[in-house]
């Protein structure tokens, strides 16, 4: 049992409170009787004998103290000289008439004067204890003992130079991102190699970029190389519950900041603190803005010598206020994206140091296996193959714990207890096969490299289609391959059973959603044309949504609709050519699987080898009345709509 955690806790504490409520409050606001406490009765009969010598009343509190001649016993107990009893306010005169009748010589009548200051702690003790009770829980609230009533006071973690230092060298896949900031290093150490020039120092640097790129990361590698003052702190730890408390930790942070100049400030998650001012329901004169707007002020009020960079990350750029963007405040935007084929290798060969991996593992295959995982992703990638390594009592990583883990990472981990009757084995077997049989007999879609129908995370069973080179674009007859593909697992379902499952629901889903951004988006519509239809803004502001009214009109949403349909029958009507011509290999794959569960690339391109390809589309035009351009290195011209494709 952890008695430092009981003694140290809310329960104890208020445990003690009470009972000083209880015990000591009471014992003051009672003052104590003389002796032993007797029925009235029995002090009645000994005044009357002769045996009290002195005697008072206490009218306040209804109670008679006695001193004897000689010492009382009562039923066998001895009571002392002293004893007291109370009486009712109707037997008040014959208690008074009595000891007056005894003509006792230290009577008296007279109240006893209350002692004043006991008085007074009587009355105050209560209040004093709520009063800690109520400091001790703003305490516990504002971080510990030490800052008791220090609300304003910044909670920014100074960078110690005993803590483990994370360089650039530990960075991969960044390069860029890491060479501006080793310029931010060098504005710190040596400002007067700018400041000769004219140059000022930049205030702010920001990089955006999806979860898991290492954002966060870079930022430790800037304090591990800056060897000056670091101070970190979250967006989300400016904000409390109390008015002005958030612009009040800005200002003492940046002056902690400028006491120990040159430093760094690092805010993580800036999207906390810094989103866009006047958007949320109510106006805008919020905690947030408040802080929001002194962060603003201290960015721009430095002076030109101070020596101060803040840092930020967020992956949510779209969101912040466009006065915190500015030149003068956030200087250089920093994109940090997921990497590309050299970033992964890299990246793996950073994280693969330490861990026993088999002579033959191939680092640069398995980043052709991991195309749009992030930094995060990848260093999960091999600690869950060290994991399925150590579970299974190996020594080192081999392929087929770095296979597992990449198949985990992507969706969830295999369920090995569910157990499927062998129809739906069966459908789960066409439906994935006719995913891989579309992909394989389309002409712009990626190869495929793996085929299972093992449960694993929400899939009953998946397909992994990998393009061979990283793409930073993708071209409109890639987009119609997609959606066919996502088409292909439904269409099998309805050529083989004529009953198809909910298990296309995702497919369905994701078909629709690319069609919708062909037309809205993309301009990928001749019908449509090249317009964005729709504001875009994905800012999560109640406020600002309810103010947007609909930015086209009914007739053009029809018209969106009867595209994105008509977009979704074509994919299904070259996903069902596909599988009808190639219905042998259907058959093939899908009892192949039915036999071995889990295909790889090498086994996929055997059963494949003898696909009919689909072919190519005609040459698409946003308009008719637009002549085509002939491509000079086919030398000759397309043919579409019946008229020639020459100028």
């Amino acid at each position: 049992m952890n008695f430092k955690k009981i003694f140290t806790g809310p329960l104890f504490w208020i445990l003690t409170a009470v009972l000083l409520l209880l015990v000591v409050v009471p014992l003051l606001f009672t003052s104590s009787g003389a002796g032993q406490r007797v029925d009235t009765n029995v002090g009645m009969e000994l005044i009357e004998d002769g045996q009290v010598t002195e005697a008072r009343i206490d009218d306040g509190d209804s109670r008679v103290d006695l001193t004897l001649a000689e010492e009382f016993e009562l039923d066998g107990e001895n009571l002392g000289d002293a004893v007291h009893f109370h009486f009712s306010q109707a037997r008040a005169e014959t208690v008074v008439e009595a000891i007056a009748e005894a003509d006792l010589e230290g009577y008296t009548d007279e109240p006893e004067q209350s002692n004043w200051l006991l008085s007074m702690l009587g009355f105050m003790i209560p209040f004093l204890l709520i009063a800690l009770l109520f400091i001790w829980l703003i305490t516990r609230m504002s971080g510990g003992g030490s800052r008791v009533m220090q609300f304003g006071k910044s909670k920014a973690k100074q960078f110690d130079k005993d803590m483990p230092a994370v360089t650039f060298a530990d960075v991969a896949g960044a390069e860029e991102a890491v060479e501006e900031l080793h310029e931010i290093k060098e504005f710190l150490s040596e400002p007067e190699k700018f400041q000769r020039l004219g140059a000022k120092i930049p205030k702010g640097v920001l990089l955006y970029g999806p979860p898991g790129t290492g954002k966060t990361l870079l930022a430790k590698a800037v304090a591990g190389e800056a060897g000056g003052s670091f101070y970190s702190i979250s967006g989300s730890d400016f904000v409390e519950m109390f008015v002005g408390v958030g612009a009040s930790r800005v200002r003492d942070l940046f002056k902690q900041a400028k006491e120990n100049a040159p430093a760094i400030i690092f805010v993580d998650e800036i999207d906390a603190v810094g989103r866009q001012r006047g958007a949320g329901v109510g106006g805008g004169n919020d905690e947030r803005e408040q802080t929001l707007n002194q962060l603003l002020v201290e960015m721009d009020g430095f002076d030109a010598n101070t020596n101060i960079i803040v840092i930020a990350a967020t992956n949510r750029p779209d969101v912040l206020d466009p006065a915190l963007l500015r030149p003068g405040r956030f200087d250089r935007q920093i994109p940090v994206e997921a990497p590309d084929f050299a970033g992964r290798k890299a990246i793996l060969e950073v994280h693969a140091k330490g861990k026993p991996m088999v002579p033959d593992l191939d680092i640069e295959q398995i980043a052709r296996k991991t195309p749009g995982f992030t930094g995060a992703d990848l260093a999960n990638v091999l600690n869950e193959a060290a994991l399925l390594t150590a579970r299974s009592n190996a020594d080192l990583i081999d392929d087929r714990a770095i296979d597992e883990a990449i198949d985990r990472v992507m969706a969830g981990p295999q369920k090995r207890t569910r157990l499927m009757k062998d129809h739906e084995r069966r459908v789960t077997a066409y439906h994935e096969g006719g995913h891989a049989l579309v992909a394989a007999a389309l002409n712009y879609s990626a190869p495929v490299t793996k085929i299972t129908i093992l449960p694993r995370g929400r899939a009953l069973g998946y397909t992994m289609v990998i393009p061979e080179d990283d793409k930073y674009s993708t071209t409109r007859n890639e987009l119609l391959d997609q959606i066919a593909y996502a088409m292909g697992g439904r269409v099998a379902e309805e050529i083989v059973f004529h009953d198809p499952s909910t298990g296309a629901a995702n497919d369905i889903q994701k078909a629709t959603d690319t069609a919708r951004k062909m037309v809205t988006e993309y301009g990928m519509s001749a019908k449509v044309g090249s317009v964005k239809l729709g504001s875009g803004d994905s800012n999560p502001f109640l406020g600002k949504e309810m103010a947007t009214g609909k930015e086209y009109s009914e007739e053009l949403a029809a018209v969106v609709d009867s595209e994105v349909r008509s977009i979704i029958d074509e994919a299904h009507d070259e996903a069902y050519w596909a599988l009808t011509e190639n219905r042998d290999i259907l058959d093939t794959l899908a009892e192949e699987l039915l036999r071995v569960e889990t295909l790889n690339a090498k086994e996929v391109a055997e059963i494949f080898k003898d696909v009919k390809k689909r072919p190519k589309r005609e040459i698409w035009e946003s308009s008719p009345d637009r002549p085509i351009l002939i491509d000079e290195s086919s030398q000759r011209a397309e043919t579409v709509n019946g008229r020639s494709g020459q100028d």
